[in-house]
């Protein structure tokens, strides 16, 4: 996926001006148009505008745009950067249409969120727009739930037009047992009614951070856990860390690499819970000094093993 540079695109710089933004774009648009331009690429290069401008015109879509920061070149191979929207606030509905008609890069940056664009309101009481944005916790926040203070960033556009981030505090509680892609919902932290109507509510996604130890399978945990070759081959009862503490684990005799085991009802908490799995990993010892060869010979000499013969070598 390579990166598209809407600035470049329209011509403008990054301190642009919404009223700037308009401007080029009917100077552009005017230019591009298939109908009537007599440019070789004008139908590419109209296309090109209509995402440029679909993103820079709205205050929510730019400001997101611009969190990806300032140093990417046009057609420069391209990836979001860890974590680039947590906390970003936007309204309306979750999901856009807009995607389908523009780029990749397009896609990926605003396919998945709700940014809205304006539209006009009556003098009625009506409820503000719900808010959305998403917040990263660690596996440990679910699995025992916490209370999280968090960070929100809103765009909004200042009286010369330009785009400027307005930030607010919040405490979160992370219900115990949730999962990546569900939702918190905060009543009422949502956009200001109208025509005082009551505010809408704020909408969370929510996604973990990555952990050290632990991988997670919609509710099943899993750690991969090394072992030693004859803690493998002899079985063995050792401790293995979970999310909820130090757990003795019964390794059976004759245990292969990759092998799993299962603690169950040890994953995210729920109705049912998830499961806990533990993946091994044989580990061998290096063999640095006389003695650590010889023991290695020892084994060599005692076993009839041959880890190619059904390869028929």
């Amino acid at each position: 996926m390579t990166y598209k540079d809407y600035y470049q695109i329209m011509g403008l710089a990054r301190d642009a001006t919404q009223d700037d933004i308009k401007r080029a774009y009917r100077k552009l648009a005017r230019k591009y148009h298939p109908d009537v331009s007599k440019e070789a690429d004008a139908e590419a290069q109209f296309k090109a505008l209509g995402e440029a401008y679909e993103v820079l015109k709205d205050v929510e879509k730019r400001a997101a745009y611009d969190q990806l920061g300032a140093n990417w070149q046009a057609g420069q191979d391209f990836k979001p950067p860890p974590h680039w929207d947590e906390g970003f606030e936007f309204g309306g509905a979750a999901g856009s249409g807009d995607s389908a008609h523009f780029s990749d890069f397009f896609s990926q940056i605003f396919g998945q969120g709700g940014f809205r664009s304006d539209d006009a309101r009556s003098n009625r009481p009506e409820q503000g727009q719900d808010s959305h944005a998403k917040i990263y916790i660690d596996l440990e926040d679910s699995f025992q739930g916490a209370t999280r203070a968090i960070s929100l960033s809103t765009p909004t556009s200042n009286a010369q037009g330009q785009v400027q981030l307005k930030h607010r505090s919040l405490n979160v509680k992370i219900p115990k047992g949730i999962k990546p892609g569900q939702h918190i919902k905060l009543a009422g932290q949502g956009h200001a009614g109208f025509g005082n109507g009551p505010a809408g509510d704020l909408i969370l996604a929510v996604e973990f951070n990555p952990h050290p130890l632990y991988r997670l399978v919609e509710a099943h945990i899993y750690l991969d856990l090394p072992i030693s070759p004859w803690e493998a081959a002899l079985g063995a009862k050792i401790k293995v860390p979970t999310p909820d503490g130090l757990v003795d684990l019964k390794v059976p005799p004759n245990s292969k690499q990759g092998g799993k085991l299962r603690l169950p009802g040890r994953g995210i908490p729920g109705k049912p819970p998830g499961d806990f799995f533990v993946v091994l990993q044989v580990v061998l010892p290096p063999a640095l000094t006389d003695a650590e060869k010889a023991a290695y010979q020892h084994l060599q000499q005692a076993f009839d093993f041959n880890p190619r013969q059904t390869m028929g070598v």
